[in-house]
């Protein structure tokens, strides 16, 4: 395995048979969302009510299945 910085970025090289590519991608998409939260101004509490409303609408929209 090989990390490099270079200006403003970090490479990382790794042996292609190191990982699966499932693995590698969940990587990458947690990358990702690091990314997309540093720029984010939401604190917790908006997240959190964010999360409520989102999981009350899928429950009125499902809950049909439990009943």
């Amino acid at each position: 395995m090989r990390v490099v910085r270079e200006n403003n970025e970090i490479k990382i090289s790794i042996p292609a048979n190191l990982f699966e590519m499932d693995e590698i991608q969940k990587f990458l998409d947690y990358i990702r969302f690091r990314e997309i939260s540093s720029k984010s101004k939401a604190t917790q509490e908006d997240a959190d009510k964010l999360a409520n409303e989102i999981n009350q609408s899928w429950w009125e929209k499902n809950k049909y299945k439990f009943e």
